[in-house]
């Protein structure tokens, strides 16, 4: 569902949204398309298990938890922080994936970042039986087949596609089924331009760009100002925006009207890839810091 912003831009700009995040109640957005082939291509496999990779407040670690509960498939959650163990009942992310069946595998961060490594796959598999493999934030080529389905017949009158980044995924889909007038623009959550390389490896178009400037100090960073700016554009819109990725991306593109980057009568479409289930954890370290709360109700 495309949502109008009744917000009035400079220049005729207009600015739409797309709610991906209504698509499951459990299972919003982005989350959704990474796992609709990945989960097919577990059950042509006879796979019984699923084992993926998150941090602490994974959106991908809730989407496989309850996506494995919901058909059928066992699941195990590699995460990064063994010290988070003991953490369980004091984070809803890892809570929720444990009511809905998951185990955990707690790992050092030197040795999450092994994730990729086969020597380290294959002891997995000694230690916990054999696994349908799904990579962290599930970006891989069946990832990337359900999200060339986020655009859609109706959303040719766009000219600009906006969409938040993690590990690629979602934005070399929106690449791949972009139309030839149409322009990808990338809002890392992650610091650095590192992304661009992965993004290529999967696309080869020429159509896309990423904004570099608004990921506010990094990945899982956030300020008084983000939380502000969110907060309004709920009571403005209704519409609620999660802290690690659309929130900014929707912060930036929202500067970037107002920095004139855009022509006039540009017509954008900005992509709501969820994780709302995120800003329950979000909140509880932003009460930690004595920040103020995101307050929005989904």
């Amino acid at each position: 569902m495309n949502q109008s912003l009744k917000i009035a831009f400079p220049k005729n700009i207009s600015v739409s949204i797309k709610r991906e995040d209504l698509i499951h109640p459990f299972v919003s957005g982005n989350k959704f398309r990474k796992l609709k082939y990945n989960l097919l291509q577990a059950k042509d496999e006879n796979a019984a298990t699923l084992l993926t990779f998150g941090g602490a407040y994974s959106n991908h670690i809730a989407a496989v938890a309850f996506s494995g509960k919901e058909q059928g498939f066992k699941t195990i959650g590699v995460i990064r922080g063994e010290e988070l163990a003991s953490k369980i009942q004091e984070n809803p992310t890892l809570k929720f994936a444990q009511e809905c069946g998951m185990q955990f595998e707690f790992v050092s961060r030197e040795n999450y970042r092994l994730k990729e490594n086969q020597d380290f796959i294959s002891n997995l598999k000694q230690k916990r039986g054999n696994f349908y493999l799904i990579p962290e934030g599930g970006t891989n080529d069946l990832a990337i087949q359900g999200c060339q389905e986020i655009l859609t017949d109706e959303d040719a009158e766009f000219v600009y596609i906006c969409c938040a980044v993690g590990t690629g995924g979602t934005i070399s889909g929106l690449i791949n089924s972009a139309l030839p007038h149409q322009k990808v623009l990338g809002f890392p959550a992650l610091k650095g331009d590192f992304l661009q390389d992965e993004i290529r490896t999967f696309v080869k178009n020429q159509n896309w760009e990423l904004i570099l400037d608004y990921h506010f100090g990094g990945y899982g960073k956030i300020n008084s100002e983000l939380v502000r700016f969110i907060n309004d554009f709920y009571q403005t819109t209704q519409i609620p925006l999660d802290p690690i990725y659309t929130g900014k991306m929707v912060f930036g593109i929202i500067d970037l009207i107002q920095k004139d980057y855009f022509p006039e009568n540009a017509k954008i479409l900005l992509i709501h890839t969820g994780g709302l289930q995120g800003v329950a954890g979000m909140n509880t370290k932003l009460k930690n810091k004595k920040l103020p709360l995101i307050e929005i109700h989904d």
